[in-house]
């Protein structure tokens, strides 16, 4: 009686979650899905923002989320292969595991101001892509650290045991051995980090994100729009809120679906090293 009891609680638990979700989509799909177009997707806007496209916004989006994994990636793998692999246990290890929790739970607002006060003003990158993507960098970071390092604890000692036992150093046991092993692991953070810095708007309102730019980014100290404050302007700033309503619910949906295609990318990356390890 007792399991049948805990299993109908977690049925139940999984149909909430999924209704909740299918509700978002069906909101957001009900309310964007009138205003998209091909010249809202390849157009600049115009008329004050109630007409044209959200081109611009969805180019530095785009850009904001690459150059962030860029930057995140191989230093938050490196920070989980010392705690997990070289770090002696003890108090060390656990005051960094400390710090890392507790920058997972600080507002993005104050990684926002984090970014305006070090990157902005202190280097001098100004409001640029580069300044975004290092404070969203420094906000996906704990994610990235906490999942690669589950994915390395996981990966089984006789693995290593027998690389080390052949003869090989524990630099080459990591690199082609426990690496390729907990890849997909590693792949999985990599997608929920790609997931929260694509829709991050406070980070990136003091470094990176402008109300209006009418031309696309040239380089990587260029400032962009952005679709999360693109929403966020739409919806608080704007002069004809009938058609940017629309307009954002539109930037809203378009959001969902480049993240989709972010982190459809990862998946099959992640289900390609699946099958070969397998295999």
């Amino acid at each position: 009686m007792k399991s049948k009891i805990f299993f109908a609680a977690c049925s139940i638990s999984a149909v909430i979650a999924f209704c909740s979700l299918a509700a978002l989509m069906f909101f957001i799909l009900k309310n964007g899905l009138s205003v998209i177009s091909w010249e809202f997707i390849t157009q600049v806007p115009r008329q004050g923002m109630t007409a044209g496209g959200i081109a611009p916004a969805i180019i530095g989006s785009f850009y904001l989320s690459v150059f962030t994994i860029l930057f995140s990636l191989p230093l938050g793998l490196s920070c989980a292969i010392y705690l997990n692999e070289y770090s002696p246990k003890g108090y060390i290890a656990d005051l960094i595991k400390m710090g890392i929790n507790n920058l997972a739970g600080v507002p993005s607002v104050v990684f926002g101001l984090f970014g305006l006060a070090v990157f902005v003003k202190f280097f001098g990158f100004g409001i640029s892509i580069l300044s975004g993507s290092l404070t969203l960098s420094i906000l996906v970071l704990p994610s990235i650290i906490a999942s690669s390092q589950e994915a390395l604890s996981a990966v089984p000692a006789s693995l290593r045991e027998a690389s080390l036992a052949l003869g090989a150093g524990t630099w080459q046991t990591i690199r082609k051995t426990v690496l390729p092993a907990a890849l997909p692991g590693i792949l999985t953070g990599i997608i929920l980090s790609i997931g929260r810095a694509a829709g991050e708007t406070a980070p990136i309102i003091f470094t990176a994100a402008v109300f209006y730019k009418r031309g696309y980014p040239t380089g990587i100290m260029s400032e962009v729009m952005a679709l999360p404050y693109h929403i966020y302007a739409l919806m608080s700033e704007g002069t004809d809120p009938e058609k940017q309503t629309a307009i954002a619910y539109g930037c809203a949906l378009i959001l969902l679906l480049l993240t989709a295609l972010l982190t459809s990318l990862a998946v099959i990356i992640r289900n390609k090293n699946q099958n070969a390890i397998r295999n």
